[in-house]
């Protein structure tokens, strides 16, 4: 039975509570990822920052901001006053199938993944995409 420990992202990028919007944006442009969870400084997973989160906590455009000043306001706000910290998080051992259950039942994007408390990797939607175009690429060998 293959558990979540063997398909999550591990090791993750991640930002302390204290951190800026400004450096999740900047996370989330330069690796072009949509989740990033959020941990205290002992590691402790503490919430989760999703690129509709930042979305939500930006400056329309219509406000025709130029791009420091938005860098500015960005600096100053930390992450633990945007953060979601009613998150759905597993163990690393739990089965992958109810992972997966979890991830199709609630629509979730992500599972942070935690061993003893602390973070220790992410299960996104890709992740089984992954997964799925590799099992098919097997089907399609025995065929």
């Amino acid at each position: 039975m293959m558990k979540v420990k063997d398909l999550m992202t591990s090791p993750v990028f991640s930002l302390k509570e204290n951190d800026s919007l400004h450096n999740a944006r900047s996370l989330m442009d330069l690796q072009r990822i949509r989740h990033i969870p959020i941990v205290t400084v002992d590691n402790v997973f503490s919430g989760l920052v999703t690129h509709r989160d930042i979305l939500g906590a930006t400056i329309s455009r219509l406000a025709e901001l130029d791009p420091e000043t938005q860098k500015e306001i960005d600096s100053g706000i930390p992450i633990h006053e945007i953060m979601r910290t009613d998150i759905t998080s597993v163990e690393d051992e739990m089965s992958l199938k109810d992972a997966a259950q979890i991830l199709l039942n609630h629509k979730y994007g992500c599972l942070p993944v935690v061993h003893d408390g602390e973070l220790a990797g992410i299960l996104t939607e890709a992740d089984f995409l992954r997964l799925t175009i590799t099992l098919m690429d097997a089907l399609d060998e025995k065929a």
